[in-house]
């Protein structure tokens, strides 16, 4: 396969910029046998009684810093831990760092160099002075939102909220699980009182999410791995739900990756902790997910694939064309689509 197969025009005006108010206004394009245009907020009568929602519960740190090499300024974004003061990150511009060079953020706290790695890669080792790594990036870090979002490079105080989902609890993304920004305790409520369980799981989604494929071989795409976490318990949840004849409905990528990761060639998940770098090409034989909430993704980008193996190419394809030709709104902050698998029709 190659990458052009993936790419498509999206006019740059359908980029979203921030998330409409209320969540559950966004779009929601049902993508079955036919197409159908939705919101959000119809999700509860979408879904069947004894469904499960899969959700993600990362959350979002503010990764990105600005600082100093002497003189000259320095712009990293972490994107894996290492361990508690040791971070990969992405700079520019990285061609000046060296092992070794120290990078100024604020007063009593900095980092060093520990390597180089490719592709503006570096590994940093932080030192704070009176308190710990997390509690300086929420004082001097901004919330890493993509690169498709125009910011100043202050950020916007709102996206603290705006880029975090309802159910973050587990700190270490550094990118949102962007389907779950939809949701908000007023659509939970209406989901549960529905009959539609949910249960969390845990994927640090990495800055590498981003990174577009440079080979023309989309099979010599190297995929960042992520830290994720599915415990026993949500695993027997997902099974048990399965096997009651209930549908798995993963909220995002993220969720079917890991899930994809956990299960066996049976479609039993299994509790797992450790890392994934899973890259779902069409052709993939999914084992654990009967449907898949996700938003509209970049051209040419390792998500757009996931989709296209999931709902099939021709397919996805068809409804991305409908989605220009209606306005959705595209990426992080835009509307979303409900996608049932190709072999579903």
């Amino acid at each position: 396969m190659r990458t052009e197969d993936f790419d498509f025009d999206l006019p740059r005006d359908l980029i979203a910029q921030h998330p409409v108010e209320p969540r559950e206004a966004a779009g929601l394009l049902h993508v079955g046998a036919e197409l159908a245009d939705r919101r959000i907020a119809d999700l509860p009568g979408l879904l069947r009684p004894g469904d499960l929602l899969v959700t993600n519960d990362t959350k979002v740190i503010p990764a990105r810093l600005s600082g100093k090499r002497g003189t000259a300024g320095v712009e990293v974004t972490l994107h894996k831990a290492v361990n508690g003061l040791t971070w990969k990150a992405f700079a520019r511009p990285a061609r000046k760092l060296a092992a070794g060079d120290r990078i100024d953020f604020a007063e009593g706290f900095c980092a060093l160099v520990e390597e180089k790695g490719e592709a503006g890669e570096v590994t940093l080792v932080f030192d704070t002075t009176g308190g710990d790594l997390l509690a300086a990036l929420d004082r001097h870090g901004v919330m890493p939102l993509p690169p498709y979002i125009t910011r100043e490079r202050t950020g916007d105080p709102k996206d603290r909220h705006d880029y975090q989902t309802v159910f973050a609890e587990q700190t270490g993304a550094v990118a949102a699980p962007t389907a779950g920004l939809h949701f908000t305790e007023a659509l939970l409520a209406k989901l549960s009182a529905a009959g539609i369980e949910r249960v969390a799981v845990t994927l640090h989604v990495g800055a590498g999410t981003f990174l577009p494929v440079k080979t023309d071989d989309v099979g010599a795409h190297k995929m960042h791995s992520e830290a994720c976490d599915i415990s026993a318990a949500a695993a027997a949840k997902i099974n048990a739900a399965r096997a009651a004849g209930g549908r798995i409905v993963a909220v995002g990528t993220t969720a079917l990756r890991l899930l994809e990761t956990a299960a066996d060639d049976d479609g039993q998940v299994h509790s797992f902790t450790g890392e994934t770098d899973l890259f779902i090409l069409p052709g993939h034989r999914f084992k654990a997910v009967d449907l898949l909430m996700t938003n509209f993704h970049l051209p040419r980008s390792t998500l757009f694939m996931l989709v296209c193996a999931f709902a099939g190419k021709a397919r996805m394809e068809q409804a991305y064309a409908h989605a220009i030709a209606q306005n959705y709104r595209f990426y992080s902050y835009g509307d979303a689509c409900l996608l049932e698998p190709e072999d579903a029709r």
